[in-house]
């Protein structure tokens, strides 16, 4: 199988048309926030389609909420990406989340919020998220 091709893009290089998907890399109290869909095993980050009619930073927000129940956060843009996967390319929209206040999870498809200090071993989308972690990780230790 081969692996994806993930490219990085300065931040708003790519049309907002044709970006698909917002990515939310996040932190709460200091530790990496991971999120477990209902049916699957494994750990992502808070992220999503972009709907029609919306733009790239409110698919994070909405993401971000609907995930893992932040209700307070600070949200940074920090790249766009291209990802070459079978020969498919699709893109989106990179942000980081400082988030200060976690409510309730809302009940759709995410079954746990979990707290890493670092990336955890069991990922949905290892040979994709390890690159955009530490592209975040990066990002944020500049800020």
């Amino acid at each position: 199988m081969n692996k994806p091709i993930v490219e990085f893009h300065t931040p708003f290089s790519i049309a907002s048309e044709k970006l698909k998907y917002s990515i939310v890399c996040s932190r709460y109290q200091n530790k990496w926030v991971f999120v477990r869909h209902r049916l699957r095993e494994t750990w992502e980050m808070p992220a999503g389609h972009i709907e029609k009619n919306e733009s790239a930073l409110v698919a994070a927000k909405r993401e971000l909420y609907e995930e893992t129940g932040a209700t307070h956060f600070g949200l940074r843009t920090v790249c766009d990406y291209s990802c070459d996967w079978q020969g498919e390319i699709k893109s989106g929209r990179i942000f980081f989340a400082n988030i200060q206040q976690l409510g309730k999870l809302p009940e759709l498809e995410i079954a746990e919020v979990k707290l890493f200090k670092n990336l955890p071993r069991e990922l949905t989308y290892p040979d994709i998220q390890n690159l955009i972690f530490e592209r975040v990780k990066e990002f944020s230790n500049k800020i």
